[in-house]
């Protein structure tokens, strides 16, 4: 629990503070103090909502068991730097999926009683560890090819080939028990993922000793929770090297067989599937268009750090292009673009133009910059505002809105920090959590 005037973000220490202590500094750009200087702050504190949903929300997000009275979260936590329509909540940084620090070995301390027992003591301690190590010997015989001769103990290199034994049961089915357990590990139903992994039995490789259910429930899991490769085939009692394998060959299977489950769907199942909100204020609403952003890690490369480093968030990340069905399915996403690529670039050369047609209606956010760009072919531009000068949209609406576009962030991969190994495959990661979002059995009723 945070005080009011720090970031409740777990591990975050942004504070009012340290804001005020900034503005007392000297700007060398401007020659002035920075309270006098047109330089904005490094970040800026926002209240929750007053709305309750929102406030639940935003608690759950934070997960605060016992809030404090006023509680704030800085800029570094939300995707547009602020509480958007179509982000309203805290997304980024949330800090606790951070792992725990290793606890720090203490080297045993010989007491000054253990030493000035001379080799009386020393005689019969030897002589009291041999019997019980006789007799734990006895009772549980050592394996040969688990223990080392001289001191008795596991050799972990014998684990490395683990990996070789079977116990006659999958992994998959005492991890997975209910529908609670295949949301937490795969985001979909116990149901789906079976019928899933039925459908990729037919791409089933012999190179991999495990089943086609562990393989492919690992390779979910990585996409789900951001798992580390290792940690992976700890669990699943196989070397890093056959995890890292399994999932680069399962990327390419799944892209391959989920992505006719990203359709763009005709007219009339569109209006036939809109939620009340939108039939009532926006019936003509084709689609909501969002531009997300990935953040990566900094590229060995120098041409390839200068496409995807950003001067506005000093960091490094892709930027993808995200078209969604008022009744929130995902109809269309783009590949990923380097940071600096414009929103209107990435409309002009991802293709979604092309599905756009004379009379539809599209709903994105202010800065969206293609208003011409859809004039020139007939469609209609629904801006989302933010000042309370201008029409904002419906509450209802923008509910629908940011349910839709959050579903993806439940991959996690797709909100954390993307390794410069996964690079290779992240327009393929970006097309598969897309197509699993739409799997979802509560996709329809969320939105209703």
């Amino acid at each position: 629990m945070s005080s009011g005037s720090t970031c409740a973000a777990d591990g975050c220490y942004n504070s009012s503070k340290k804001l005020k202590t900034f503005s007392q500094t000297f700007c060398l750009q401007h020659q002035q103090v920075r309270q006098r200087c047109p330089c904005p702050p490094p970040y800026a504190l926002h209240t929750m909502p007053v709305n309750k949903d929102r406030r639940t929300a935003w608690l759950a997000a934070l997960k605060l068991q016992r809030p404090p009275k006023r509680v704030y979260v800085c800029s570094y936590h939300f995707v547009n730097k602020r509480p958007s329509v179509l982000h309203p909540d805290p997304e980024l940084y949330l800090g606790y999926d951070r792992p725990p620090r290793p606890k720090r070995r203490r080297k045993p301390v010989r007491t000054q009683a253990a030493d000035s027992g001379g080799n009386t003591a020393s005689a019969e301690g030897t002589q009291m560890f041999n019997s019980v190590s006789d007799h734990a010997d006895s009772a549980h015989p050592p394996d040969p090819q688990q223990r080392s001769v001289h001191a008795q103990r596991e050799d972990p290199a014998q684990h490395d080939h683990d990996y070789c034994k079977t116990d006659g049961d999958d992994i998959g089915s005492s991890m997975l028990k209910n529908d609670f357990d295949a949301f937490l590990y795969t985001g979909l139903s116990l149901k789906t993922f079976h019928i899933l992994v039925s459908t990729l039995e037919v791409y089933a490789s012999n190179a991999f000793p495990m089943s086609v259910q562990d393989q492919v429930l690992m390779t979910l899991m990585t996409l789900k929770s951001d798992h580390l490769i290792g940690d992976l085939g700890r669990q699943f009692h196989i070397p890093q090297s056959m995890a890292s394998k399994i999932f680069s060959y399962w990327i390419d299977r799944l892209e391959e067989v989920l992505l006719p489950l990203i359709p763009w769907l005709p007219k009339e199942t569109i209006r036939a599937t809109s939620p009340e909100a939108f039939k009532k204020n926006f019936p003509n609403t084709t689609c909501i268009l969002d531009c997300s952003e990935i953040l990566f890690q900094k590229p060995k490369v120098v041409n390839s750090s200068k496409e995807s480093y950003s001067h506005f968030s000093s960091d490094n990340k892709v930027k993808y292009l995200v078209a969604i069905a008022p009744c929130g399915l995902i109809m269309f996403i783009s590949p990923v673009y380097g940071g600096r690529c414009s929103d209107k670039f990435i409309s002009m050369d991802s293709g979604i133009l092309d599905h756009l047609k004379p009379g539809d209606e599209v709903m994105a956010d202010r800065g969206f910059n293609i208003k011409k760009l859809l004039l020139d072919r007939g469609v209609k531009l629904v801006m989302a505002s933010f000042t309370k000068k201008r029409c904002q949209l419906p509450e209802e609406v923008r509910v629908h809105v940011g349910r839709a576009i959050s579903r993806l962030k439940v991959y996690k991969i797709l909100s954390e920090v993307v390794s410069s190994t996964m690079a290779p495959k992240i327009d393929k990661i970006l097309r598969i959590c897309a197509a699993l979002v739409n799997l979802r059995p509560d996709l329809i009723h969320d939105l209703n």
